[in-house]
């Protein structure tokens, strides 16, 4: 019935092993590539490039998985153990004793949440941040731009110890405050100048210290004033609240911060959000600091819940009129009302 046809072919005539034959003289190896010992080279992974996304997993300022580096400062310093060790031997601090836990029948809180933080809560945990960076920096690497010897911020004369006396909290937060009252900015704000302040000292290598902790804070407020605030501080607005500084120094400062800063003046929300709560538990982990915590009541779980119905109205509306802005709120725009929103 119907004959059988056979194809005889060479097994070095196949096509499948011609088509290997081809790749391998089309391979890129070289004899320097190939050695006795271990055959072909491949390169190790530890001599490989690390893909983006992984490689922003070391800076906080970009990836919402990296640790935050005030927070590491904070976890370094060595009251937190000298307070531990003083517990054993003297009495319970008053403080503790009047800290407040939620429980099944009360919620204790606060005012302040993501999306409204408490503004004067918010500048004293951004200023302890800056403490505890210059308290346990690593070094003293700096820059002319940031030297606040060489660029004052005033025409009085700077001290001879300014590089080596480290500043004290409540120094800083009120330049801070001093800032965001003149210039009437909100708490969103300091969250950001946090971020593009750690993200300074990461990309440039360098330190925040006693002779330039002024002019990089300045800096950093300067840029998040004018990406997140809708109504933006012209430099020459600064130069009104600090009198004795010029419009060209503010703006060479700017310049120099920008390129520092690659540009990247990006802030994700899920950063926003991991700095937020990490300088709440800043604030809670230092015993001298606090916030005022309130039972949780019917009006205040209402206005709470108003407050987040007004945060989400006003991220739909920057999204209707296509808002431009370099700070990312790709994600709060999603949030559902609650019946209360817990900080």
């Amino acid at each position: 019935m119907g004959g059988s046809v056979s194809c005889c072919i060479s097994a070095r005539e196949s096509p499948k092993n011609h088509r290997r034959d081809l790749e391998l003289e089309e391979c890129p190896f070289s004899a320097e590539d190939v050695s006795e010992d271990t055959g072909t080279y491949l390169q190790h992974i530890s001599d490989r490039e690390l893909p983006d996304e992984l490689a922003q997993e070391a800076n906080p300022s970009d990836h919402p998985r990296a640790s935050t580096l005030f927070l590491n400062k904070s976890q370094t310093d060595g009251q937190a153990f000298s307070v531990s060790i003083c517990a054993l031997y003297l009495p319970v601090s008053p403080c503790l004793l009047s800290r407040k836990y939620s429980s099944c029948s009360t919620i204790f809180l606060d005012d302040s949440t993501v999306s409204q933080p408490n503004l004067k809560n918010t500048i004293k945990c951004v200023a302890l941040a800056i403490y505890y960076h210059i308290k346990n920096r690593d070094s003293s690497r700096s820059l002319d731009i940031f030297d606040e010897k060489k660029h004052p911020l005033s025409h009085e004369k700077v001290a001879d110890n300014y590089s080596a006396v480290n500043p004290e909290h409540k120094l800083i937060y009120r330049f801070i405050r001093m800032l965001f009252s003149s210039a009437q900015l909100t708490a969103e704000c300091a969250i950001v100048t946090l971020v593009y302040l750690e993200r300074l000292l990461t990309y440039a290598e360098m330190d925040i210290c006693p002779s330039n902790w002024k002019r990089i804070v300045l800096g950093a407020i300067l840029l998040a004033s004018k990406v997140w605030d809708d109504q933006a501080v012209w430099n020459v607005d600064y130069c009104q609240i600090l009198k004795d500084i010029t419009v060209e120094d503010m703006n060479e400062m700017e310049r120099h911060f920008l390129e520092l800063l690659q540009f990247n003046i990006n802030v994700p929300a899920s950063v926003y959000a991991k700095y937020y709560f990490d300088l709440r538990s800043l604030a809670n982990d230092d015993n001298n600091f606090g916030f005022s915590m309130e039972p949780l009541s019917n009006k205040r779980a209402q206005k709470l819940e108003a407050i987040s119905r007004l945060c989400e109205d006003r991220y739909k509306d920057l999204s209707k009129t296509s808002l431009r802005r370099s700070v990312s709120a790709e994600n709060l725009g999603a949030v559902k009302n609650t019946k209360a929103v817990l900080s």
